[in-house]
């Protein structure tokens, strides 16, 4: 049995499409009351670690090279990987490493990806990395501070370590802290776990050198996010960024790409995607799976049942990036091949405060290089 739950506006769960409405406010008041202890006692951790770090008791360390920390104070997809993927073309030049954690992978310890990783040895996230940018090592390590010193040792070359997701990883101080946060649930309107879903308080937002507003409308209202993000942190750099969909590209099957779409996703947060879907192309059904699913055979079958009893006329499968580098190799399988399947591409476009971005960027880089 699977289903899906939508707490705040948000998807959430296992596999299987189940179009749930939103708690009712009384419900969610009754909720936050109950939870409001655990949110008490996470707030109270959170805040000491943070304390102990911010006033030596804990060690932060420094690397002899440039460190571009990019990360969030909330759960959920912020849009981390379109704003590393951003960076890495950015800094296109430098000789360049990725650092994540690896989250989901069923290996441990400091890693460097080669042809033989998978999505199950290094991560969703990592793995797509290496598979895009022929140019960038890519790592994992459960352990910033102690993966760094080995990535030093073994790619002395290295010029920029960008830490993927490790805003909250404080042993580890970068050059240069980029906060992420969502505009349709930005961080200042937002609670700490489990009420909320922020990982820390809104203080948090301090650290911040710049901090970038992600997944924004068209005309965003830059004025209002501004007043209230420098009340948190007067100084960061404060950007708006929305993000591209590019054309589709095939995956499988011989059929062009056509209007009518089956969605299928296992990505944090695909409300952004279902409406750029839904204003674009005709949405003939949708199927989510949970955040960094590992699909199966069985799920590629059902997937398949479900597209051919929507799919009355012409019609295709549309996935994530993400979820194309899992579903490929099942794809490959003769009694799948057949099936029209396609991947949207995405990037990170700023709409505001972009060129002081790319400014404050490359000065952090130079700074340590040159």
């Amino acid at each position: 049995m699977s289903f899906i739950l939508v707490i705040n506006g948000q998807f959430c769960g296992d596999s299987k499409l189940c179009k749930c409405a939103i708690p009712d406010r009384s419900f969610m008041n009754f909720l936050g009351v109950l939870l409001f202890p655990f949110t008490f006692l996470y707030d109270l951790i959170t805040r000491l670690r943070n304390y102990l770090y911010d006033t030596g008791y804990k060690r932060s360390f420094e690397f002899q090279t440039n460190v571009i920390s990019v990360g969030n104070l909330s759960v959920g997809g912020t849009g981390k990987s379109p704003m590393v993927e951003y960076i890495i073309r950015l800094l296109r030049n430098r000789k360049l490493v990725t650092l994540s954690r690896g989250y989901g992978r069923q290996s441990r310890g400091f890693r460097i990806a080669t042809e033989e990783d998978t999505p199950k040895t290094i991560g969703d996230e990592p793995y797509l990395f290496y598979k895009k940018f022929d140019h960038v090592y890519v790592t994992v390590g459960e352990q910033r501070a102690v993966a760094i010193p080995f990535i030093l040792a073994e790619l002395p070359d290295t010029e920029v370590i960008i830490l993927d997701d490790a805003y909250q990883h404080r042993p580890v101080k970068p050059s240069l802290n980029i906060l992420l946060t969502d505009y349709t649930k930005p961080f200042f309107e937002d609670h700490i776990l489990p009420t909320g879903r922020l990982r820390e308080s809104r203080k948090g937002a301090k650290r911040a050198d710049i901090i970038v507003v992600t997944k924004c409308p068209e005309n965003p209202d830059v004025h209002r996010y501004d007043l209230q993000i420098k009340k948190y942190n007067p100084t960061a750099h404060i950007a708006f960024s929305s993000i591209a969909y590019l054309p589709p590209q095939r995956i499988s099957g011989t059929r062009d790409f056509c209007q009518n779409v089956f969605l299928v996703t296992g990505i944090a947060n695909p409300r952004s995607l279902k409406e750029h879907i839904e204003a674009n192309y005709r949405l003939i059904g949708e199927h989510y799976f949970k955040d960094h699913h590992d699909y199966t055979e069985k799920d590629v079958r059902l997937i398949k049942k479900e597209f051919e009893a929507k799919a009355k006329d012409v019609a295709c499968v549309l996935t994530t990036e993400k979820d194309m580098v899992k579903l490929h190799p099942l794809l490959k399988k003769g009694e799948f091949s057949g099936l029209p399947v396609f991947y949207l591409p995405i990037e990170t476009v700023f709409v505001n405060g972009g060129k002081r971005f790319d400014e404050m960027v490359l000065n952090s880089i130079r700074s340590y290089s040159d």
